[in-house]
C-alpha cells in the first residue's frame, strides 16, 4: 500500500464539533448501541435456547442477529471513542480493518435477507418440501455463500481503495472509513474505483433485490390461490417481519451508493449511514421479536425457566417448606439435622402489599452460639473495609503524585466497595444481636436499592480500569490524550447514571407488585430473588428484566476485561525487554487480581449446575462478594502497588509532623 508511507492516520471529522452536543450524542448513541446489542444476542441466545426456534427460519434470523451486532460493533464504539476526544484519529491499519469489517458485514446482510425471503417462498409455496428442500446442508450452505460474498466483496474494495495515494489532506468527512468518503480525499484517479463501486453495490443489490421479489412473487401467487382469510393472515403474518426489514434496509443502501458521483453529499450521507449502520441493527431485533408470536413466547419461555431455576436454587435448597392449618401467620420451627440444616414449618397466606410492613431476614445462622463469634468477625472485616477504602479515597484525592486516570478509577473503586458494604454490614451486624432480626417494608427498598446501585457500578468501573490498562500499555504516548480528564469522568459518570437507572427499576418494580402474608427472606439483606419469591402476584414482567440486565451487566463488563487484557497480551509478548515485560505485569496485576476475585465469586455464585447447589454455600459466597472483597481490596492495591505505598508513607510522615508540632 502505497499510502502507508505516506499518511500514517486519518482524522474522523464525525457531523459535529460542538461540545454540549457531542456530549448528547454520547448518551444518546451508546443507549442505541447497549440497545442493538442487548437485542440481537438476545435474539441469539433465544434461538439456540428455545428447540421450538431451530427451523431454518430461525437459524437465519439468529445468524442475521450476529451480523448486525458485529457491523454495529465495528463502527459505533470508536465513534463513541471520537465524541470524547479531541483529535478523532485513526491509524492507517485500523481504518483498513474497519472498512473490511464494515462491508463484509454489510454485504452478507444483503445475501442473508436474500437468503431469508428463498426460505420464505419454500416454506409458504411448498409447505410438504420445506424440510427436503430448506434440509441443513442447504442452509448452511446458503449461510456460508453469504459470508463468502461478503469477505470477496470487502477484500475487493478495501485492496482498491488503499492502493490509491493519500498525500493531501488527511481528514476524513465521516463517522468512519467508508470508500466515498475516502475515495474524496484522494489525490490519485479515482474514477475506476468510483465505477467498481457502483457497479458492484448495484449488482450486489439488484441481484438480492431479484431473489427477494420473486421470491415474494412466487409467495403472492400462493396466497391469491388461498381461499381461507385466516391461512392468508396468518402468511403475511410470517412474512411482515422480512419484509419490514428488507425494505428498510435495501432503501438505504439503495440510496446510499447507487447514485451518480454528482449528487454525492458527505454531509447528507453521514446521516443515511448512522441509519443503516447504527439504526437499523436495533431496528431489526425489534421488529422480528414485536412481530412474531414464536419469538415472544419462546422468550417468555426462557424468561421463566431460567428465573425459576435461579429462585429454586437460591431459596429452597436447603430446606423443606410445610403448610400448617394454623390461624398464626408464620410458625417456625427449627430442627437441626446432621449438616446443620432446618426444616421451616411455615403456613403461607396472601394479603395485599399493606399488610406487609416489615420483613424478617434469616440471617446466617440460627444457632445462638455462633451469634457473638460471627458479630465479632464481622466487625472487625466491616471496619477494617471502611477503613481501607476511606483511606484509599483520600489517599487519592490529597496526593498529588496520585492524580493520573489509574488512581482516579481506583478512588471510585473504593466509592463503590464501601458503598455496598454499607448497605449490607451494619445491618447484618445489628441482627447478630438482636432478638428478632426484623426490617421495615421501607428500610428493605432502600437497601435493595443502593445495594444493586454500587454492586452493578463496581462491574462497569472494574471494565473501565481495564480499558485504562489498556491504553496505558499498548498506546503510552497517546495515554495523556486518550486517558483525559473529560473521558475518565465520562466513563465513571455513565456506570452511576445507568446503574441508578437499573436500580430504581427493579426496586419500584418489585416494591409495587403485591407480597403474600409470608414474609421470611431466606437471606441475609434484602436481595432481588429472595424477595420475588415472597410475591403472591404475577412476577414474569420483573423477571423477564432482572434476567436481561444481569446478563448484560456480567457479560458486557466481561467481555470489555477479557478483550482488554488480550490486547494487553498481545502487547507484552511483543516486548523485547524482560524489564519492560515485568513492569506491564506488575501494572496490572493488582486489577488482575481484583477482577479475578470478584468475577469468580460471581460466576461461582449463579454459573453451577443445579446438583452443585446448596443454600449455605451460596449464603457463603454471598457474604464473600458483599464483605470480604471490599475488604480486600484495598488492601491489595496497598499492598501491591508502589505509588500507594509511598503516598501513604508520605502521608503518614506529614500527619506525624503537624502532630508533633502542636504537641512542641
Amino acid at each position: 500500500m502505497k499510502n502507508v508511507t505516506e499518511i500514517t492516520f486519518f482524522v474522523l471529522k464525525g457531523f459535529t464539533d460542538s461540545p454540549e452536543l457531542q456530549i448528547v450524542f454520547v448518551f444518546l448513541f451508546l443507549a442505541i448501541y447497549l440497545f442493538t446489542l442487548l437485542g440481537n444476542l438476545g435474539l441469539i441466545v433465544l434461538v439456540i435456547g428455545d428447540s421450538r426456534l431451530h427451523s431454518p427460519m430461525y437459524y437465519f434470523l439468529g445468524v442475521l442477529s450476529s451480523v448486525d451486532a458485529c457491523y454495529s460493533s465495528v463502527i459505533t464504539p470508536n465513534m463513541l471513542v471520537d465524541f470524547m476526544l479531541r483529535k478523532k484519529v485513526i491509524s492507517v491499519s485500523g481504518c483498513v480493518v474497519q472498512m473490511f469489517l464494515a462491508i463484509m458485514f454489510g454485504t452478507t446482510e444483503c445475501f442473508l435477507l436474500a437468503a431469508m425471503a428463498y426460505d420464505r417462498y419454500v416454506a409458504i409455496y411448498n409447505p410438504l418440501l420445506y424440510t427436503v428442500s430448506m434440509a441443513p446442508r442447504v442452509y448452511v450452505s446458503l449461510i456460508i455463500t453469504s459470508y463468502a460474498g461478503g469477505f470477496s466483496h470487502a477484500m475487493l474494495h478495501t485492496v482498491a481503495t488503499f492502493r490509491l495515494s493519500f498525500c493531501g489532506s488527511n481528514e476524513i468527512r465521516h463517522i468512519f472509513c467508508d470508500v466515498p468518503a475516502l475515495l474524496a480525499i484522494s489525490c490519485s484517479d479515482t474514477q475506476i474505483n468510483q465505477l467498481l463501486l457502483f457497479y458492484c453495490v448495484g449488482s450486489i443489490e439488484l441481484v438480492t433485490i431479484l431473489i427477494v421479489l420473486v421470491s415474494y412473487g412466487f409467495i403472492l401467487a400462493a396466497i391469491l390461490k388461498m381461499r381461507s382469510a385466516e391461512g392468508k393472515r396468518k402468511v403475511f403474518s410470517t412474512c411482515g417481519s422480512h419484509l419490514t426489514a428488507v425494505s428498510i434496509f435495501y432503501g438505504t443502501i439503495l440510496f446510499m451508493y447507487v447514485r451518480p458521483s454528482s449528487n454525492y453529499a458527505l454531509e447528507h450521507d453521514m446521516i443515511v449511514s448512522i441509519f443503516y449502520a447504527i439504526m437499523i441493527p436495533m431496528l431489526n431485533p425489534l421488529i422480528y421479536s414485536l412481530r412474531n408470536k414464536d419469538v415472544k413466547q419462546a422468550m417468555q419461555k426462557l424468561f421463566r425457566r431460567y428465573l425459576f431455576l435461579l429462585l429454586e436454587l437460591n431459596n429452597f435448597m436447603s430446606f423443606h417448606v410445610y403448610v400448617l392449618p394454623s390461624r398464626d401467620l408464620t410458625t417456625i420451627t427449627a430442627l437441626p439435622d446432621s449438616r446443620f440444616e432446618y426444616v421451616l414449618l411455615l403456613r403461607m397466606e396472601k394479603h395485599n402489599l399493606s399488610v406487609v410492613k416489615e420483613f424478617i431476614l434469616m440471617g446466617i445462622t440460627a444457632r445462638p452460639e455462633l451469634q457473638a463469634p460471627f458479630f465479632l468477625m464481622f466487625l472487625i472485616i466491616y471496619l477494617s473495609s471502611t477503613l481501607g477504602n476511606l483511606g484509599m479515597i483520600i489517599l487519592t484525592t490529597v496526593d498529588s503524585r496520585l492524580k493520573t486516570p489509574m488512581y482516579f478509577f481506583l478512588r471510585h473503586l473504593a466509592l463503590t466497595d464501601l458503598g455496598y458494604s454499607t448497605a449490607v454490614g451494619p445491618k447484618m451486624l445489628v441482627n447478630f444481636v438482636v432478638d428478632k432480626n426484623t426490617i421495615s417494608y421501607y428500610l428493605c427498598a432502600m437497601q435493595l436499592s443502593f445495594f444493586l446501585v454500587f454492586i452493578i457500578s463496581e462491574l462497569f468501573i472494574l471494565s473501565a480500569m481495564s480499558y485504562d490498562r489498556y491504553v496505558a500499555i499498548c498506546k503510552p504516548l497517546l495515554y495523556a490524550v486518550i486517558m483525559s480528564q473529560r473521558v475518565c469522568w465520562v466513563l465513571v459518570a455513565i456506570p452511576y447514571l445507568y446503574c441508578t437507572f437499573v436500580s430504581l427499576l427493579v426496586t419500584t418494580k418489585i416494591f409495587t407488585l403485591s407480597f403474600c402474608g409470608y414474609n421470611i427472606i431466606s437471606h441475609f439483606y434484602c436481595d432481588s430473588l429472595p424477595l420475588l419469591s415472597l410475591i403472591c402476584s404475577n412476577t414474569q414482567e420483573i423477571e423477564l428484566i432482572i434476567l436481561i440486565l444481569a446478563a448484560f451487566n456480567l457479560l458486557s463488563s466481561l467481555l470489555v476485561v477479557l478483550v482488554s487484557y488480550l490486547l494487553i497480551l498481545v502487547a507484552i509478548l511483543r516486548m523485547k525487554s524482560a524489564e519492560g515485560r515485568r513492569k506491564a505485569f506488575s501494572t496490572c496485576a493488582s486489577h488482575l487480581i481484583v477482577v479475578t476475585v470478584f468475577y469468580g465469586t460471581l460466576i461461582f455464585m449463579y454459573v453451577q449446575p443445579k446438583s452443585s447447589h446448596s443454600f449455605d454455600t451460596d449464603k457463603l459466597a454471598s457474604v464473600f462478594y458483599t464483605m470480604v472483597i471490599p475488604m480486600l481490596n484495598p488492601l491489595i492495591y496497598s499492598l501491591r502497588n508502589k505509588d500507594v505505598k509511598y503516598a501513604l508513607q508520605r502521608t503518614w510522615r506529614k500527619i506525624h509532623n503537624i502532630c508533633s508540632l502542636k504537641l512542641a
